[in-house]
C-alpha cells in the first residue's frame, strides 16, 4: 500500500488533482482508496465544516479541534485496508491553520502520530489566485478565505513543507501542469 497525500491552501486544486489522480492510476489496474478532509460522512468532519463558516477564535479553535479528529478517524478506519494506493486529501497542513506557533508543535505532534509518506504534495498557490478561484465558485467563504489569511496561512504551511518531506508544487499553474508534476514524482520514486 502507498499513502498519498495531497495538501495546500482553499482553492490550491487539491480534490481536483485527487480525482484525476485516483483515475490515473485505476487505469494502470490498481486499487485506490480516495479520502477528502473534512469529510462528509462523519461527525467529525461535518462539525469542522460547520465552524469553518463561523467567525471567532472558539470557532477558529473548534474547526482545528474537529478537523484533527476527522483525519485520525479516516486513518483508523481506512489506512490498514488493502489498496494498491490510499490517497489522502487535506492531513497534515490543517495545523497551518492554526496560531503561531502553535501550528509548528501542532505539526509535530501530528506528523509523529500519523503515518506519513515520502509522496506528500504541497499543492502551493497564491494568495491572489486562491481569492479569485474562491470567488469564482464559491458563494460563502470560510473563515480562513480572505487574501489577508491565505497569506499568512501559505507562509506557515511553506514552512512546514520545506522543513518535512513535501514535494512543492505551483499550483498557479495549470490542472493538467500539476497533474504531470505528480505524476512525475510517483513514477520516479515509486518503481512502477
Amino acid at each position: 500500500m502507498v499513502l498519498i497525500i495531497i495538501d495546500g491552501l482553499d482553492a490550491s486544486g487539491k480534490n481536483t488533482q485527487a480525482i484525476r489522480l485516483a483515475d490515473f492510476l485505476k487505469k494502470q489496474g490498481k486499487t485506490v482508496f480516495l479520502r477528502f478532509h473534512p469529510s462528509s460522512d462523519s461527525f467529525f468532519g461535518i462539525k469542522t465544516k460547520q465552524f469553518l463558516y463561523s467567525t471567532g477564535k472558539k470557532a477558529h479553535f473548534a474547526a482545528a479541534f474537529f478537523y484533527s479528529i476527522d483525519v485520525v478517524r479516516s486513518i483508523l478506519l481506512y489506512s490498514w485496508r488493502e489498496y494498491d494506493y490510499i490517497v489522502f486529501v487535506r492531513y497534515l497542513m490543517g495545523t497551518a491553520y492554526l496560531p503561531s506557533p502553535m501550528h509548528k508543535f501542532a505539526y509535530r505532534f501530528f506528523a509523529a502520530l500519523v503515518p506519513t509518506s515520502r509522496f506528500m504534495f504541497f499543492l502551493d498557490v497564491t494568495p491572489e489566485e486562491a481569492s479569485r478561484r474562491i470567488r469564482l465558485a464559491r458563494r460563502n467563504l470560510e473563515m480562513f478565505e480572505n487574501p489577508n489569511r491565505l497569506e499568512q496561512t501559505r507562509q506557515k504551511a511553506l514552512s512546514l513543507a520545506l522543513t518535512d518531506n513535501w514535494t512543492i508544487i505551483n499550483a498557479n499553474e495549470s490542472m493538467e501542469t500539476v497533474e504531470n508534476e505528480i505524476r512525475k514524482v510517483l513514477l520516479e520514486n515509486s518503481g512502477n
